[in-house]
């Protein structure tokens, strides 16, 4: 016989409703996370860089998340070997990554054809966690009191400035201060911060450009001088230092780390774990450690962190000019 509206209204009505309970069945494995010790891949050795960071929230999420998040230190390639280990992991959120803009923008904006992960496909977004000045130092002893008179001197005399890396974020905005600057300064990179310091009070190099968070105790000590600091606005921890934005430099990228996971990880998974990174960044525990070297909390969940993310690798591609490029690649 054939089929009369109100068969096809019952059966329409059955089918959503087997949906739905198939639906709640499927609830309670998500409902549970996390049922285990949670891994948060880190791309720098105990102790270094955005280890701290990495630390600091690892351990904010295992307080309220009820299981341990425990950090797993996959340093090498500038973060790359830990994003790299983060995008084939399996997709179920007990695997995750302090994500850099070194790891998820730089090296996507500079060499996106030789990474083994792509931005953004290979990841789901959790959040963003905070963002962290770079600035423009000279050693105490440097003859140089500001940004403007290393500057104007710079178009003038052959000036260097050292990087922890060719190609690194920190190297990339330097150049933007050059571009926007109209200045032309040698660039030499090392391998560290202290090596770089070194060279730099002992007349070898005239600045260093790099995250200023790490140095800001040095600047405290009087051992470092810092000129100028990227961002919108002063930093209140170092309230003294003005921005190159207030300077008419045009250099739009800052230091950054948030949380992603795997592509694929299922949205319950992810909304539970961005809720309990934003508790961690409203803790005072967390807000007092970030900003106490002039760094600042900032939550920036899902999506938005996704779209922050892919302008920011515009951000770096807008700046490689043919020379810097062959400079990065060669």
């Amino acid at each position: 016989m054939p089929s009369t509206v109100a068969d096809k209204k019952l059966r329409r009505r059955v089918a959503l409703a087997l949906a739905g309970l198939l639906g709640l069945a499927a609830l309670p494995a998500w409902a549970a996370y996390p049922e285990q010790p949670v891994r948060l891949v880190v791309g720098f050795p105990p102790g270094g860089g955005g280890d701290l960071y990495g630390r600091l929230i690892a351990n904010a999420l295992g307080k309220t998340l009820g299981q341990p998040v425990v950090v797993d230190n996959k340093a090498g390639a500038g973060g790359n070997i830990a994003a790299d280990l983060v995008a084939k992991a399996k997709p179920d959120g007990y695997t995750l990554l302090l994500a850099m803009s070194g790891n998820l923008a730089v090296a996507p904006a500079t060499k996106p054809q030789s990474l083994p992960y792509k931005v953004p496909d290979d990841f789901a977004p959790i959040g963003l966690i905070l963002e962290a000045p770079h600035g423009l130092f000279v050693g105490h002893n440097s003859r140089f009191k500001t940004a403007q008179e290393l500057l104007a001197a710079a178009k003038t005399q052959k000036l260097s400035f050292a990087s922890t890396g060719t190609g690194a974020a920190a190297h990339i905005g330097m150049e933007m201060v050059k571009q926007s600057a109209g200045v032309d300064m040698l660039h030499v990179p090392y391998r560290g911060s202290g090596p770089a310091i070194t060279d730099m009070l002992g007349g070898q190099v005239d600045s260093f450009f790099a995250t200023a968070s790490p140095l800001v105790a040095q600047v405290r000590q009087g051992q470092l001088r810092l000129l100028a600091i990227t961002g919108d606005r002063r930093n209140p921890a170092i309230p003294d230092v003005p921005t190159f934005q207030e300077l008419g430099v045009r250099v739009p990228v800052v230091q950054w780390y948030g949380l992603v996971a795997p592509a694929g990880t299922p949205e319950p998974v992810l909304r539970t774990l961005s809720e309990h990174l934003g508790r961690a960044l409203a803790s005072a525990e967390v807000r007092d450690a970030i900003r106490k070297d002039a760094a600042t909390e900032r939550h920036l969940p899902g999506d938005a962190f996704r779209s922050f993310i892919t302008d920011d690798i515009a951000r770096y591609k807008a700046a490689l000019t043919p020379a810097l490029l062959k400079e990065i690649t060669n």
